[in-house]
């Protein structure tokens, strides 16, 4: 049986489990896929078991995306545009590194019909999924795309991959069409991004990359001011679908009973 992970801290949160094993299952595939949390001390050893076939790929997630980076042997174009990988797997016994995160936000954002062309972008945060859907938001030709963290050293550490960026101060208020959190400020109930929304306007569109839980506080005070919400659900089963993909060689299908699972 071959064995698959996913691979972050924290990572009770994460529905990959769910989602890869309900694949295996409905395709017959001989295998198991786990969630592990890991300290960065961590991420060598378990790059070794993929070397000796005791795991067969894993998934990356928060704080991990970039640090994987030095264990690996080769990147994917997609990988080192973005410097950002979340799926690892042996290519001809090279350890390789993948993004799926650019075409996972792509895909989720033609399923929704939002038209990013000529859109103001505001990202908030700059962790390991943000060069991702920076690149993605450039592919699908936004105008401008503008961020800020609260580290704003990390924030213009970014610009050495993206020349147009443009930093802002963290809770400096700017025009925007499009808002993101990016951000891990949402996974639990009581967390709150202190930013003033009715200072936003109305009729823009808030998407947030968390999916668990369903609606965080920054999806509902948008919502309570009139706004498009959209949470990162169907980013994280397409990027998983493209796990999938490269793993098992199997177009893995996108159900109603997917979308379902996930909302429970």
């Amino acid at each position: 049986m071959k064995k698959y992970l996913v691979i972050g801290n924290p990572i009770e949160h994460s529905l990959s489990p769910l989602i890869h094993n309900y694949w295996i299952k409905k395709n017959n595939i001989d295998a198991i896929y786990e969630k592990e949390k890991l300290k960065k001390k961590d991420l060598g050893s378990m790059i070794l078991k993929i070397k000796k076939k005791k795991i067969h790929g894993i998934n990356v997630t928060v704080p991990f995306k970039n640090d994987i980076i030095t264990h690996l042997e080769k990147l994917t174009p997609e990988a080192e545009t973005t410097q950002s990988v979340n799926t690892v797997y042996l290519d001809n016994n090279t350890i390789t590194g993948h993004n799926t995160d650019i075409d996972g936000f792509r895909l989720a954002i033609q399923d929704i019909k939002f038209d990013v062309s000529n859109k103001l972008v505001l990202i908030l945060g700059a962790g390991g999924v943000v060069p991702s859907i920076i690149h993605s938001l450039y592919k699908m030709k936004a105008s401008k795309i503008i961020l800020t963290n609260r580290t704003k050293k990390k924030a213009e550490n970014l610009k050495k991959l993206f020349k147009d960026l443009e930093i802002i101060n963290w809770g400096q208020i700017q025009k925007f069409d499009m808002i993101i959190n990016a951000t891990s400020i949402g996974l639990k109930a009581s967390d709150e991004l202190k930013l003033d929304f009715s200072k936003f306007g109305k009729n823009k569109f808030f998407y947030d990359v968390i999916y668990n839980p369903k609606e965080t506080n920054f999806l509902k005070n948008a919502k309570k001011l009139g706004n498009k919400i959209e949470n990162g659900k169907k980013m994280f089963i397409h990027q998983a679908a493209q796990a999938f993909k490269i793993w098992h060689q199997i177009e893995p299908e996108i159900t109603n009973e997917i979308n379902e699972m996930i909302d429970k």
